[in-house]
């Protein structure tokens, strides 16, 4: 989770009063945080935040928050936004590289070290978080009085623009960057596969930014700059927008003020920042039952001010203003999470709430994977635990396993994770692969999930890797088990392709087929690269959970 550090009285000077240390060591966790190296009276201190509230990646976010939940200055804050004569146009040659562009002006700010370091560990944090290490989105600061609008936004050749990037004295083009700057060799393969580069230009051709990579020199921020340009480029539209956002309303706690540009991106011509709250209506008693307490629609308006918001009541309906720098709320429950924490978890649990002593117990599903644990261990298994994401091609073409509707990945990072299993044995068999040249015999388990059908169901898959198989061992293991489950079955003749030719059974209860089992065939073990004999079987537990019979229970 991310640290922001700062100092006691910066924190003060930006919240509008001197809050006594004890009290915000006290308050400050409450809103959803960790303190760091709080002994002691040392000016500086750490707050480690819960990943959901980028908003408070910055002292200044933080300084915004405690100034709602202290009461001091309660409901939303409001920044007023003046329209500025400054044009951004975004090329379509862009729109197969970085889409997403967005920016905002900040005017009359003051720079100091403090200020600068605040800066610089904000726009750091937004990166490695909701960026995703620049690869969702990337963020310029830059010096607006260095450059001229309007700007554009532009894939090139990487050999046809050269400039100074930052922290550098000579000019290179956009390949040296990319061989030779720290941040180019670090960020590089957020470009890989593209013949074309952005960059963010002036009216005089001055290069601003080289995005994701590096910004460029001639636009670096000092204590002497005065005014502000931000710019974010990306992928996610509402994570683009969302840390334009945050930077322009920090940047403005410190005194600076926000200037829309008109974005030309299109064929549509608007202005940017929108800081425009979205509006949300809920219902007090539904959040009174969800939390467990008994709120008044009036204490639920006064919660939700407490964590910056502005709210009204209109009998049980709650209407809600959430500022756009809140990309945690994306559901009722959002705002009923904010409730609790205005009106305060230390309450919860106290005078008329009382505590109810209750007695758990493992759920159905966990008493028979347990079970079964125990009967397949003592009869020499080891358990695996293996990733429930898994391939088609491993799954149906290499296994040889009927084909079943699977739920797929969208945009899976690798060609092995396309979508979640739908069958225990496939992975196994990747275990043996990675293990064929240990000794023998290899016997391996795994009680796990598979999901079909948008559904979720328990199974139970074993394989053994020896150098001698045959199908009566693997029908002896197989019926073992189903008699520990205290089942009915019978076991019919398989067709299924895994399986060598009439040394593969199918196991049936109650009319249904609930598993398989037999000697792998010769192919399946050669696309699997294994090269000794494997027998296996596979059980559907889903009926054995539900009727939870049998002497194990």
């Amino acid at each position: 989770m991310p640290v922001i550090n700062f100092d006691y009285s910066d924190l003060c000077s930006l919240i509008g009063e001197e809050v006594p240390r004890d009290r915000l060591l006290e308050r400050i966790p409450m809103i959803g945080a960790d303190m760091h190296d709080t002994e002691g009276e040392v000016e500086e201190m750490s707050v480690e935040f819960f990943p959901d509230r980028p908003d408070l990646y910055s002292v200044e976010g933080l300084a915004r928050a405690m100034r709602a939940f202290l009461d001091i200055e309660p409901g939303m804050m409001e920044y007023e936004a003046e329209d500025t004569d400054i044009d951004v146009y975004v090329d379509d040659s862009v729109k197969d590289v970085r889409p997403v562009f967005l920016c905002g002006a900040v005017f009359d700010v003051t720079i100091d070290d403090t200020f600068l370091r605040s800066i610089m560990e904000m726009q750091e944090k937004l990166h490695i978080t909701i960026g995703r290490k620049r690869s969702k989105l990337a963020i310029g600061i830059h010096d607006l009085d260095k450059v001229r609008p309007p700007f554009t936004y532009k894939a090139v050749d990487p050999r046809s623009i050269r400039f100074v990037p930052l922290a550098k004295d000579e000019e290179w083009d956009l390949e040296e960057i990319l061989q030779k700057h720290e941040k180019g060799v670090g960020y590089r393969h957020l470009l890989d596969g593209y013949d074309r580069y952005p960059v963010i230009t002036d009216a005089d051709g001055n290069v601003l930014s080289f995005p994701p990579i590096i910004n460029g020199a001639l636009t670096a921020v000092t204590e002497s700059t005065r005014n502000l340009f931000i710019d974010v480029t990306g992928y996610d539209e509402k994570m683009v927008k969302g840390a334009l956002d945050i930077i322009v309303t920090s940047l403005a706690e410190r005194g600076g003020s926000i200037g829309t540009v008109t974005m030309h991106d299109g064929g549509r011509e608007f202005l940017s920042p929108d800081l425009s709250p979205s509006s949300w209506t809920i219902s007090a008693s539904a959040c009174s039952r969800f939390l467990g307490a008994d709120l008044s629609p009036e204490d639920t308006v006064a919660a939700l001010r407490r964590m910056g918001l502005d709210a009204l009541a209109e009998g049980d309906d709650v209407h809600v203003e959430v500022p756009s720098t809140r990309l945690d709320v994306m559901h009722d429950v959002d705002l009923y999470e904010d409730v609790a924490t205005g009106y305060g978890f230390e309450r919860f649990g106290v005078g008329k709430h009382r505590l109810t002593q209750t007695i758990g117990s493992l759920k159905p599903s966990t008493l028979v994977a347990e079970s079964i644990r125990d009967v397949m261990t003592g009869m020499g298994f080891t358990e695996v635990t293996t990733l429930t994401l898994s391939c088609e091609k491993d799954e149906f073409a290499l296994s040889g396993l009927p084909e079943r509707d699977v739920v797929k990945v969208l945009n899976p990072i690798t060609e092995d994770h396309t979508c979640l299993r739908s069958y225990l044995t496939p992975s196994l068999l990747r275990i043996l692969r990675r293990n064929k040249r240990r000794d023998l015999p290899q016997m391996v388990f795994e009680v796990g999930d598979t999901v079909v059908d948008g559904k979720r169901d328990i199974r139970v898959a074993a394989a053994v890797m020896a150098s001698k198989t045959s199908f009566t061992g693997i029908k002896s293991y197989t019926e073992a088990l189903l008699r520990e489950l205290g089942a009915e079955y019978g076991i019919i003749p398989s067709e299924i392709a895994a399986f060598i030719p009439g040394r593969g059974a199918e196991v049936v209860v109650d009319g249904e087929t609930v598993g398989f089992f037999g000697e792998v065939s010769p192919q399946v073990l050669s696309d699997f690269e294994i090269n000794h004999p494997v027998m296996a079987f596979e059980i559907d537990l889903a009926g054995f959970v539900a009727s939870r019979s049998g002497s194990i229970f």
